[in-house]
């Protein structure tokens, strides 16, 4: 194994991953810096999604690393995954996937509540983000009683609650029409830069994209502009040639 650059809090190395046979990613190498936005771009089907699962560690690569501050995700179990996943990583997805049983407050503070946090500090933290969000109305409500709006905005609380060293976005502003969509963001970028949260942000939208500090592309699983003959040159989006010792994307 390489030792990732010192200035990446999250690097990934030649990953490759396959879904039942299928070409998922191949031979991705990507480095994101502490308090970055990296937005992920590509069609729908050019595997966004798998690797932002890969890189906070959902799944395991069939070939390749991941690292996540120098520690080697790839070569991690399960549980161990999942405890990084809880404590150090949040997730917002097309959908809010908020539980119907409880309260939106609950919602929003469960990964505070899961990692034995008080009641009254996840209550007290979580509704700061709701406000903060202009949901915090609905904070004693089911999530019934929100319109997808609304729910985005509360699953983006879930996400930020616990302050994670990174937040993974799979299309978070898919089902949003415009200006719910730039709340959103701004939300989520003016967390990520007041609190040096990294953010791996996977879009096809061009609004989306903008607000990031850099971009990533990728198409049919590779990064786009790579070579795909076994000796062409790096791409323009200043992807590696497999086999070849990554460094940051950063600079």
């Amino acid at each position: 194994m390489v030792a990732p650059p010192d200035d990446d809090v999250l690097w990934a190395r030649s990953v490759h991953y396959s879904h039942n046979g299928s070409p998922g990613i191949i031979g991705v190498s990507v480095g994101v810096r502490q308090g970055e936005v990296l937005a992920v771009t590509g069609p729908r089907g050019s595997g966004k999604t798998t690797l932002l699962r890969c890189l906070s560690g959902q799944l395991v690569p069939r070939e390749g690393e991941v690292w996540f501050n120098s520690v080697p995700v790839h070569t991690m179990g399960a549980l161990s995954r999942e405890r990084l996943r809880r404590d150090r990583f949040g997730w917002i997805g097309p959908e809010p996937d908020l539980l119907p049983e409880l309260t939106v407050w609950e919602n929003a503070a469960l990964p505070l509540l899961v990692s034995g946090a008080s009641h009254r500090t996840a209550k007290r933290t979580a509704c700061a983000w709701l406000d903060r969000l202009d949901v915090a109305g609905f904070a004693r409500k089911r999530p019934r009683a929100l319109d997808r709006a609304a729910s985005q905005r509360v699953a983006l609380a879930r996400a930020l609650v616990s302050e994670p060293s990174v937040i993974f976005a799979d299309e978070p502003t898919a089902p949003l029409h415009r200006t719910e969509s730039a709340l959103l963001l701004r939300t989520l970028t003016t967390a990520a830069r007041s609190h040096e949260v990294t953010v791996v942000l996977a879009t096809h939208d061009e609004d989306t994209a903008a607000v990031a500090d850099r971009r990533f592309a990728l198409l049919d699983g590779r990064p786009a502009g790579a070579a795909t003959g076994p000796s062409g040159p790096t791409g323009p989006s200043g992807d590696f040639p497999e086999g070849q010792a990554a460094c940051s994307l950063s600079a």
